[in-house]
């Protein structure tokens, strides 16, 4: 019967709580029991693995299509920016026409530019804060013995596989 790697792992904590039960005393059943489940335990996890770097294969490549994707886009932006700007020159040379439907023209904007922000009198500056919480600082303090309201250092065990 195949087994889910979930139900391996508490098929072997059942195991183990009754050899804890026995007070130690391991049968010849418990024991063949633990060699099935650490075979299985194997077998499962070298699948999982299997899987595991299969997956992380193609995301890989789909990392790779995104860039050639984003080199494709930016090519045809510069190829739309270049075909534009020669439109442009066309209309300032020879003034506004019309091909059948489509009217090539100009229309006059404006934008702000600044040189030097510093130069600026206060008056025309806008100061952004940004909070953020300066966790190294905090994980020493937590470290070092100090109580933080809200903080606390979380202890993580992330999957190794060599």
């Amino acid at each position: 019967m195949k087994q889910s790697l979930y139900n391996i792992v508490q098929e072997q904590r059942y195991t183990l709580a009754e050899i804890e039960e026995m007070q130690g005393e391991l049968t010849p059943e418990l024991e063949a029991q633990l060699e099935i489940t650490a075979l299985q335990l194997e077998s499962k996890s070298i699948a999982y693995l299997e899987v595991i770097k299969t997956k992380d294969a193609f995301n890989m490549q789909i990392a790779e299509e995104i860039k050639r994707l984003q080199a494709m886009k930016k090519t045809n932006d510069n190829l739309v920016t270049r075909l534009k700007d020669t439109l442009l020159v066309a209309v300032k040379t020879f003034g506004d026409f019309e091909v059948g439907l489509t009217k090539f023209g100009t229309r006059k904007s404006t934008t702000v530019e600044v040189e030097d922000i510093n130069q600026l009198p206060k008056e025309f500056k806008v100061i952004k804060v940004t909070e953020a919480a300066d966790k190294k600082a905090i994980k020493e303090a937590l470290k070092g013995g100090k109580e933080i309201e809200g903080c606390f250092i979380k202890e993580h065990q992330n999957l190794k596989i060599n």
